[in-house]
């Protein structure tokens, strides 16, 4: 098996699975975040899907367009806000985010975790080690990616969560 295939997370299995998924919030856990998030981006070139990408320094911008960004959207908060205000589907991921991971963001992602629309947004949450505050810890899916990458259990609350 080449380094290439033996490190690729997001493939397109993976991506459908996202979009699959019963919930709107996902956690991915990778050991390399900038290698998986240049993955979601050759997915949403080649497919043509809404993705985008949230970090600190930029707030949202579009994975498939360099130039799009979304004005004010640098703190998690006002970037939650606009999920939820976006009338399209769309997939959203979010880096760097730990920090920021309290109250109103929390409220937010419980509003938008509660969406059952056509056309609802997911937000996947990467990082190397996800750490989900525990009010959100049920509401968050965590997703499985290449052998090596799938989150490893934990004992919370006198059971094994992944």
């Amino acid at each position: 098996m080449s380094r290439e295939t033996k490190d690729l997370l997001v493939t397109p299995k993976l991506f459908e699975q996202m979009l699959r998924a019963e919930g709107n919030l996902l956690g991915l856990e990778s050991r390399n975040i900038a290698d998986t998030l240049a993955q979601f981006q050759q997915i949403a070139v080649r497919t043509g899907q809404s993705v985008y990408l949230w970090t600190p320094d930029t707030g949202i911008a579009s994975l498939r367009e360099a130039d799009v960004h979304v004005p004010g959207s640098k703190r998690l908060a006002d970037a939650l806000r606009f999920v939820l205000q976006s009338v399209q589907f769309g997939v959203y991921l979010f880096t760097g985010f730990e920090d920021q991971l309290r109250p109103p963001a929390t409220s937010l992602l419980r509003r938008i975790a509660r969406i059952r629309t056509g056309n609802e947004r997911k937000l996947l949450f990467v990082a190397s080690s996800l750490e989900i505050p525990d009010e959100l810890d049920g509401l968050v899916e965590r997703l499985g990616g290449a052998t090596g990458d799938t989150p490893h259990p934990r004992l919370r609350d006198g059971r094994w969560v992944f």
